[in-house]
């Protein structure tokens, strides 16, 4: 998972900062989700999922599809 939060980053070509402002969070916040040294809330993910157009299951590893679900 924690791959694939860095790899969706930079796929935008973002820096963990600006990654960070986006989530209205710290860039050392941040950069430990991309460690794996904290875990990511819920919140978290469905924000990076929507900003990065995937899904969740996407993020978490457990697909390998990164088209998002439809919307409800």
């Amino acid at each position: 998972m924690y791959q694939r939060i860095r790899d969706l980053r930079e796929d935008k070509d973002l820096s963990q900062t600006q990654m960070a402002k986006i989530l209205a969070m710290s860039q050392t916040g941040y950069s430990k989700y991309e460690t794996g040294e904290n875990d990511v809330p819920t919140s978290i993910l469905i924000k990076l999922a929507l900003f990065h157009e995937t899904s969740v299951d996407y993020i978490l590893g457990l697909t390998n599809e990164k088209k998002p679900y439809p919307l409800k």
